[in-house]
């Protein structure tokens, strides 16, 4: 229980570590945002200031012309936008008046003129729309009023060609002229009045046939205030449209491209972040679980030695106890033999005795077994003839062959491997005798020598008994596992003791068309 707190306290620790990361590269990325922006209207206020500069330098005593400015805002824009490589091109422009209505719009079709944003800013998915005062106009009630008036030029009214130069020349030095007001200055007196109308080689105005009476009087100081092309206007008329036409916002319209393409990238560096961040913890934490499962491992690795300690120190008194015992059961089956020899004892004492004898094999068997089963294996490699080891074990169990009329027979080429003598006799003795013991009368066992490779063998012990079944043929392994009423289950374990000692493999097949097959494989030829 405490390692799974520890466990779960440790993944919590992880995710929130994590989340604080993710959280940490969400505000940087706000502020990351908040300074592209910062930078669009950095940029928007210098264009702001190059339009006012330009509307300055456009205007004649605060009057401008509206043909004479539109060129110039057009170059403006389209000449911004080449140079604008950096993404913050200028879309569009437009000029408000003090009713907030346009007055002049670059392009002629702009579409960002209809829609004007209440605020001063306005975001959109593509573009960012600026609202600015106009330098001049006042921002506050109260404050000076130095605002410029942008009246349209002749075309906006005849087909004749724009004012000459000499027009503003004959009138440009009068401070009233361009002011709108009906004071003179002192120095007009002496001078001619400004040609009408039809001197300047304008038609006179739709509907008028131009039979208006000279202008005399105010009317006369006044017209001299006013453009050549607007004498014909009226008082009212010309007011109003000195209204219309006085500048008092700045609209245009910026693209968000750089805005845009700094907040995706980063965006993307964020994200990246997060997600080695992700790993990271990941990482941690399962290592963490491995040094975990690795301490639980090493701590089961100290137990299994302690009990595996024990187990040798119980083997070791095992196998004592059962060579002490061997001791007193050759003795008990000495004695049982020596009264079943005995000529005046009774018949049914002999049989006892008899009984008594084969009882003592059968418990002494099982003792040796469990000894060499027991007994650690100590494995002194030799040159060792395959054949000839195997037809030394037929000799040395013909009497059980000859005892069931067997046909025992060794075949294959005299090769000789590397072996313990010793142990190589006894898994072939202990795999024929399970042969013998397996097959029926007048059986056939072969033992086989054959080769694999130029320095592989294999060495195979083979009948026609009944065989073993496919689902027991890994169990006849194990100890005091047997088929056999007379076998003691540990002739096979020792086999394969003796055989993983010497780093050979052993398997249990099925032979054609009946029996079995204990094939040993991985032996290593020599000479």
């Amino acid at each position: 229980m405490i390692a799974e707190r520890r466990s779960f306290g440790v993944i919590g620790l992880l995710l929130g570590a994590w989340l604080l990361v993710v959280a940490w590269q969400a505000e940087e990325h706000q502020r990351v945002a908040n300074a592209a922006k910062l930078d669009l209207r950095n940029r928007s206020h210098e264009i702001a200031n190059t339009i006012s500069a330009v509307i300055r330098a456009a205007s004649f005593r605060s009057t401008a012309l509206q043909d004479r400015l539109q060129p110039v805002l057009n170059y403006l824009v389209t000449h911004t936008n080449a140079l604008a490589k950096s993404g913050d091109r200028l879309i569009a422009v437009t000029l408000l008046n003090t009713n907030g209505d346009p007055v002049l719009s670059i392009p002629v079709t702009n579409s960002f003129a209809r829609q004007l944003p209440a605020q001063s800013e306005y975001w959109g998915s593509d573009f960012v729309t600026f609202v600015m005062p106009v330098e001049g106009a006042p921002v506050e009630e109260g404050a000076p009023h130095n605002a410029t008036v942008l009246l349209p030029g002749p075309r906006e009214f005849t087909n004749a060609p724009p004012p000459r130069e000499s027009d503003f020349q004959h009138h440009g030095p009068h401070a009233d002229e361009f002011s709108g007001t009906n004071n003179p200055s002192p120095t007009s007196t002496n001078r001619p009045p400004p040609p009408n109308d039809a001197g300047m080689g304008m038609p006179p105005p739709p509907g008028d046939n131009g039979n208006h009476p000279p202008p005399d009087g105010d009317r006369g100081r006044h017209d001299r205030g006013r453009l050549p092309w607007l004498r014909w206007m009226s008082e009212a008329d010309y007011n109003a449209l000195v209204a219309t036409h006085e500048l008092h916002g700045l609209v245009f319209t910026m693209s968000t491209d750089k805005y845009r393409a700094t907040c995706i990238r980063d965006v993307w560096m964020r994200c990246v972040i997060a997600f080695f961040a992700g790993i990271s913890a990941l990482g941690i934490g399962l290592a963490w679980r491995n040094m975990n499962r690795t301490v639980e491992l090493q701590i089961r690795l100290v137990r299994a030695s302690e009990l595996n300690s024990h187990l040798k120190e119980l083997n070791l008194a095992a196998a004592g106890l059962a060579h002490e015992t061997r001791n007193p059961l050759n003795i008990i089956r000495g004695q049982a033999q020596m009264l079943s020899r005995l000529p005046e004892a009774p018949p049914d004492l002999r049989e006892k005795a008899r009984t008594i004898v084969d009882e003592t094999d059968k418990v002494t068997a099982q003792l040796t077994e469990f000894i060499n089963y027991t007994r650690p294996r100590e494995v002194r490699r030799t040159h060792v003839v395959l054949t000839a080891a195997a037809q030394e074990i037929v000799r040395t169990l013909a009497l059980d062959i000859g005892e069931k009329k067997l046909q025992v027979e060794v075949v294959g080429e005299a090769l000789a491997a590397e072996a313990d003598e010793q142990l190589l006799r006894q898994v072939l003795f202990n795999l024929l005798i399970n042969a013998v013991q397996a097959v029926a009368m007048n059986g056939k066992i072969q033992i086989a020598v054959l080769r694999n490779g130029p320095t592989v063998a294999s060495l195979e012990v083979r009948d026609d008994g009944p065989g073993v079944p496919e689902e027991n043929r890994n169990e006849v392994f194990k100890p005091y596992f047997t088929t056999h009423q007379k076998g003691t289950g540990l002739g096979l374990a020792v086999v394969q003791q003796i055989v993983l000692a010497h780093g050979w493999e052993i398997a249990c097949l099925a032979n054609t068309p009946r029996g079995a097959i204990f094939r040993i494989t991985h032996l290593k030829i020599v000479g």
